[in-house]
């Protein structure tokens, strides 16, 4: 009975005031989330959606590998099941790259995380599913902090769940909803002020009563002889104490462009992601933007990573295959854009014997050479003797 056979469709969950979830309490007013804005408007704020796909994109398009335990080391276990659901399609219609993308995306956007179904046969996965909203469910226990997972209302095993979830059990799109809220607002108000409130280049002053007329006909004959381009230089000529006021950007209209500019280092605050990958690139150096690619993997990436990686562990592995096997998220190929410095720590590694060669070669997708386990030092040549400082013999008899 499902949900323990692939491929069955679910049942269609009824929601419940009875039993509301706090989408229903927040719709119905029983609690405050703090701001008007809802998840899915807030992603409708470019920083916000941006912030989103950076981080989700970021870590599902890091080489996913099985790592085995034999002895001391650790061998790559593409046998195993969990691989090909991680690397290939998670199920018939999504592959593991969409898969890990739209939990990590699910679990910066709803406090509840993002939940996905593990379909197993004899302990063994066969698939995982990322169902829709709400048809998984969870509730902790109100000492140990345990959680039950039900899926169309029905309890299923912890072990079938792939749950991940964001620090102090809310998301960062939720917890800087106010923030976001105020740039939504900010960008309405951005709108309409373009839509609504045009304002002219200039206007003419003038001291006697024209007429509406007269006015059209000075508009016509101003815009006639200094409008567009072939006219632009030209200096103007006004009659009966006429003025032409020139309209500016007071300081309030300023103060307005740097309120927006400030709500996206906000929300570059709450999702941990630097500035300027968000393409906020006021204070950007070409210094600095290296060192927050650098920070971005240490502060943002490789939490979310360590949390997804138990999150896979706990699904897809028995409590006996969790001392042996494990999911690893390699971090490698996120220095692979920078060549010359991959290419300088390889080498130093394999100078240093921290590498044979193969295993140097595998970093670059490059089958292994015969020869290559050795670990050597290519700088020097052991083919040839050292040199004891004794002049040869031919340097002996020129210095006679």
């Amino acid at each position: 009975m499902w949900p323990f056979q692939a491929k069955t469709a679910p049942a269609v969950e009824t929601k419940s005031l009875g039993d509301p979830t706090a989408e229903l309490l927040e719709l119905f007013g029983a609690i405050s989330s703090g701001s008007s804005i809802g998840n899915a408007e807030a992603l409708t704020v470019p920083a916000v959606s941006a912030a989103v796909r950076l981080i989700s994109e970021a870590v599902a398009s890091l080489d996913v590998k099985i790592k085995r335990k034999v002895g001391d080391t650790e061998i790559d276990a593409p046998d195993h099941p969990a691989f090909n659901l991680l690397t290939r399609q998670a199920n018939d219609w999504t592959s593991g790259f969409e898969l890990i993308r739209d939990l990590v995306g699910s679990a910066l956007t709803k406090d509840s995380g993002g939940l996905a179904y593990v379909t197993k046969v004899n302990g063994e996965p066969r698939e995982i599913i990322a169902y829709r909203d709400s048809i998984i469910t969870v509730d902790f226990d109100d000492v140990t902090n345990e959680p039950k997972y039900r899926v169309s209302g029905q309890p299923v095993q912890s072990g079938n769940i792939v749950h991940l979830r964001g620090p102090f059990s809310r998301s960062p799109l939720s917890m800087a909803k106010d923030a976001i809220a105020a740039a939504k607002a900010m960008e309405r108000y951005s709108n309409a002020l373009w839509t609504n409130s045009a304002k002219p280049g200039g206007y003419i002053k003038v001291k006697k009563q024209v007429g509406d007329s007269g006015a059209m006909k000075m508009l016509a004959a101003w815009k006639a002889a200094y409008s567009g381009a072939a006219n632009a230089g030209k200096t103007g000529i006004l009659w009966d104490e006429s003025e032409f006021v020139q309209m500016a950007m007071t300081s309030v209209d300023g103060e307005f462009t740097a309120s927006r500019t400030f709500q996206i280092l906000e929300i570059a605050r709450a999702f941990r992601v630097p500035p300027g990958m968000l393409y906020e690139l006021t204070r950007n150096t070409w210094s600095n933007s290296e060192q927050q690619a650098k920070e971005f993997i240490s502060y943002s990436l490789i939490p979310w990573i360590r949390c997804l990686e138990a999150a896979l562990n706990r699904a897809l592995f028995t409590d006996a295959e969790r001392t042996e096997y494990r999911v690893l998220l390699d971090l490698d190929d996120t220095s692979q854009a920078d060549l010359t410095a991959r290419s300088t720590a390889i080498s130093t590694l394999i100078t240093a014997k921290v590498l044979n060669a193969n295993e140097a070669r595998s970093w670059l997708d490059m089958p292994p050479r015969v020869g290559g386990e050795v670990f050597e030092n290519p700088a020097i040549d052991v083919s040839k003797p050292a040199n004891d400082n004794n002049p040869t013999p031919k340097e002996a008899a020129v210095g006679k």
